[in-house]
């Protein structure tokens, strides 16, 4: 895949009291405010994911403010993987963010 700006995409998963306090709603508030793609959803661990596309400055952005979170959330970690390097971000959609239900990780199927 040919390099395409400064796009990158990122994988976030979040702890602490992060669900049942508005971070997920705060989160696609916060990314279509910094004009990110993506989205959100909790995990059945207690913890939130999330997956942001876009120019890094910009996803950088949303890094540090999930670090903090809304009002009434207590962030506690918030672990970064890079799914796609700066300038290789365009294999996601580059607009809309969206708030998923939740998931599961025990309902993915096994491949080994």
């Amino acid at each position: 895949m040919a390099p395409r700006g400064d796009v990158t995409t990122v994988g976030l998963r979040i702890s602490g009291r992060v669900q049942g306090v508005w971070y997920r709603d705060w989160t696609v508030d916060q990314a279509t405010e910094l004009g990110l793609a993506g989205w959100v959803r909790n995990v059945t661990d207690g913890t939130v994911d999330v997956l942001v596309n876009g120019p890094k400055e910009r996803v950088d952005q949303m890094i540090e403010v999930c670090r903090k979170g809304p009002r009434l959330a207590r962030v506690d970690d918030v672990a970064v993987t890079v799914v796609d390097q700066p300038g290789y971000g365009g294999a996601f959609p580059t607009t809309g963010f969206q708030k998923l239900g939740t998931h599961n990780p025990a309902d993915m199927p096994d491949t080994d």
